[in-house]
């Protein structure tokens, strides 16, 4: 589903400092992003680009929205590389012009998006050099995240990488629900589903989680970061030098919600 959440091209300021990257920016230059910027309101599992994809606009997630990188493997499954919250944005970071997609990218957890068209992000990057740099430190920042991601499934067990993902997926929600199939986590983390459900059941009998209808509930946030591979550790220390203040920040408790 794609719904214009704004009534006209141009979101309020106050909108897109739901996205940590573009709230760092200074006054004039959120007013500036603000003004070619539409609010769009996507649901769990809209794609944005599939491989090979022209890439036509940058999408920066809002508050409790977020979207994935997957690789499309030959037999047609994928591999989450990413998970992009409110620290960062999908498509055309730092494209001179239209590029194919690699990746297949689409909405983890739905929420609202903040849409800008590439060709008005790349006069935006001309006009303010503080934008070409913040998109290009951000950048940096991905790449790092990418690369934290292929050696923490190369060495990691997958009850750690479980954790982190969980993890992961809470601190950019702010919210203990996660909304998944078993299937779907189970695909995330390159297992089946019944491993998946066996590693949610052992959760379950420790007290980190729940199960409701299509979805997990995080019960015990701090309990289960110390389950987890330190590999989020790792990315938010090189998100703190490179663009302090932008990486989610921890959650010790959740309030429950439903």
């Amino acid at each position: 589903m794609h719904k214009v959440a704004s009534p006209s091209a141009g979101a309020p300021v106050p909108a897109i400092l739901g996205n940590r990257l573009l709230k760092i920016l200074d006054a004039q230059d959120k007013l500036h992003v603000a003004a070619v910027a539409t609010l769009v309101q996507l649901d769990t599992g809209h794609v944005f680009y599939e491989p090979g994809d022209t890439v036509t606009a940058a999408y920066f997630p809002l508050d409790a929205a977020v979207a994935s990188f997957s690789v499309v493997m030959e037999d047609g499954s994928e591999i989450e590389t990413a998970m992009i919250g409110q620290e960062g944005a999908v498509g055309g970071i730092v494209s001179q012009g239209h590029l194919a997609a690699y990746a297949r990218a689409a909405v983890m957890h739905e929420g609202i998006f903040a849409r800008i068209d590439l060709g008005a992000l790349e006069r935006l990057k001309a006009r303010s050099p503080a934008i070409h740099h913040l998109l290009a430190r951000y950048a940096d920042c991905l790449l790092a995240q990418i690369f934290q991601s292929v050696a923490c499934n190369a060495s990691h067990p997958l009850e750690q990488r479980a954790a982190k993902w969980l993890s992961s997926a809470v601190e950019r929600t702010q919210r203990q629900h996660i909304a998944m199939t078993q299937d779907q986590f189970g695909s995330i983390l390159g297992v089946g589903r019944s491993y998946a459900s066996r590693l949610i059941q052992r959760f379950k009998a420790d007290g980190l989680v729940t199960t409701r209808r299509a979805g997990l509930v995080v019960r015990d946030p701090a309990g289960l970061r110390k389950r987890a591979c330190g590999c989020d550790d790792l990315v938010r220390a090189h998100f703190e030098q490179v663009l302090a203040g932008v990486y989610p920040p921890r959650v010790e408790a959740v309030a429950h919600q439903g």
